[in-house]
């Protein structure tokens, strides 16, 4: 989702740059910036889901561990 915001971004501030548009160019700086963000949540997300499996398995083998 943030990729597809960060490309249709560009495409409007670009368009709003040549033709002049201020209005579309900053909508479009806009809506890039909103897509980047969207790229750095999910991988935030993925980062955080992946200690989260690591550290379950880690309890899963202390358990295993103990008598």
């Amino acid at each position: 989702m943030g990729i597809a915001e960060q490309v249709k971004g560009t495409i409007k501030e670009k368009a709003g740059e040549v033709i002049g548009n201020d209005h579309l160019e900053a909508e479009g700086k806009a809506q890039k910036s909103k897509g980047e963000e969207q790229v750095e949540e999910t991988k935030a997300r993925a980062e955080a889901q992946a200690h989260e499996k690591k550290a379950d398995a880690l309890g899963t083998e202390q358990d295993a561990l103990e008598p």
